[in-house]
């Protein structure tokens, strides 16, 4: 007998806001979140998704959007589901939640997407020292295809994935969480170096009630006001998972969460159509509304087994990530180096992060010879699908990093030639990405040895 359509275990209504969904969403990591729904493990289920932000940012010509946005309300995830085994016994913890991606994609009707940098004083990105402004491109879906209105001579193929896919964390765990970003947000900035070079901030995003979204918890009673004073926010990756950003985490991928509550309380949202390895202008993907079709299986005191913790407790483990055999053909590349000297000059000992940025700002300054401003390729860097490596990590003091583009998602030759880049009305890029003024007095870093 074939198998049966899978069952919406978690649907959206993409005309009502976040908090007008039924069952309802959450924005936050915390146990006492209740489950909306509860799937067996072995059943295919289909789980629907707003784009991260609940809809404010719109497909529209402004990035005021961008700008204005409140980001104490993301991401918003649906879940938390529960997870049972064949008989009913819900997941422990100790245990090992596989979650193999059997299909995903696009809601109908809903076949477009966004990427964008925030404005310097409200979330920023990798170079917001650099791209201080808020700005925001367009992107269309044609089948497995994306192209914008905002940055011509590009179309690709996306490789589909969530952004987040995580379980609850134990009380436990989130108390780890908050202590630990606590005193970085107290202490970092005076005791970290690279706090000089990366100017994100803040350096972690701290509980806080404001924008707090937690599913069925009534807001306004005792414990909601306790629980949203205590739940992470979902910006970074952590133990359980989260906002990892892993774009290969497509059809056929496979990932095997730790469990720390009963029932595994599976959350996920975020969804993109394409990202770039390390998505470096932050809301960077591209960004869109989508569903995941999703099967769960239980490996028993799993964690035990297979995961090694890397800190004073057992709970200090990292998921295992399965990447699935569906993914674009790409056979030539153009790739940037980068090492851990920043725009300064100054040296740093086996700095990736550094080196990254390096690589990143000399691709954007290479292909804005090309007849692209540096603000339409730090978009396309971020959302394209380019894969950053970490070339070299123990020849002192430099750090290797590069990032490779592939080179056919251009309708024109990128190679460097004997002969001078061509200049022509084919190269003369009109359209530009939107973007807002920068109304902050921070100072922005130019590198000087750049093309204006």
């Amino acid at each position: 007998m074939a198998p049966h359509t899978p069952r919406l275990a978690v649907p959206v209504d993409l005309k009502k806001k976040p908090w007008e969904q039924d069952p309802p969403l959450h924005n936050r990591w915390h146990p006492q979140i209740p489950p909306v729904s509860e799937v067996r493990a072995g059943e295919v289920f289909r789980v629907e998704m707003v784009d991260w932000t609940g809809g404010v940012i719109q497909d529209n010509c402004s990035a005021m959007d961008v700008k204005s946005i409140d980001l104490s309300t993301v991401h918003y995830l649906s879940g938390p589901i529960r997870v049972v085994d064949m008989e009913g016994v819900p997941a422990k913890p100790g245990d090992l939640l596989a979650v193999e991606i059997c299909n995903l994609g696009p809601l109908p009707g809903d076949e477009w997407g966004y990427t964008a940098t925030f404005d310097r004083e409200n979330g920023g990105g990798f170079l917001t020292d650099h791209f201080p402004c808020a700005t925001k491109a367009i992107w269309y879906f044609e089948g497995i295809y994306a192209y914008s209105p905002q940055i011509p001579g590009v179309r690709f193929p996306g490789l589909t994935h969530p952004g987040i896919i995580g379980t609850a964390p134990s009380m436990e765990l989130l108390n780890i969480w908050n202590q630990r970003e606590r005193q970085l947000e107290e202490d970092g900035l005076q005791s970290f170096k690279l706090c000089e070079v990366l100017h994100s901030r803040p350096l972690a995003n701290l509980p806080t009630t404001k924008g707090c979204l937690l599913g069925k918890m009534k807001e306004g009673t005792s414990e909601w006001e306790k629980v949203a004073n205590e739940a992470a926010r979902t910006i970074p990756g952590r133990e359980n998972g989260g906002n990892c950003d892993i774009k290969n985490l497509s059809r056929g991928s496979k990932i095997y969460l730790p469990v720390f509550v009963e029932g595994a309380n599976l959350s996920t949202g975020d969804m993109h159509f394409s990202q770039g390895d390390g998505e470096v202008s932050f809301c960077g993907a591209i960004e869109m509304s989508g569903f995941l079709e999703l099967k769960c299986d239980i490996i028993r005191n799993g964690m035990k087994e297979y995961l090694t913790p890397m800190g004073p407790t057992p709970l200090h483990v990292n998921p295992i990530f399965e990447i699935g055999p569906v993914e674009p053909r790409f056979s030539e590349w153009l790739v940037f180096e980068g090492i851990s000297v920043d725009e300064s000059g100054r040296q740093h000992y086996l700095d990736a992060t550094v080196a990254y940025k390096r690589a990143v700002l000399n691709a954007i300054d290479y292909l804005s010879k090309f007849g692209y401003s540096k603000e339409q390729i730090y978009l396309l860097l971020s959302c394209c699908p380019c894969e950053g490596r970490i070339s070299g990590i123990v020849d002192s003091p430099n750090a290797v990093a590069t990032l490779a583009i592939p080179t056919a998602i251009f309708d024109q030759d990128i190679r460097p030639k004997s002969s001078k880049v061509p200049i022509g009305p084919r190269l003369v890029r009109k359209p530009d990405v939107l973007k807002c003024s920068y109304d902050g007095n921070l100072p922005i870093t130019k590198n000087p040895g750049a093309v204006a």
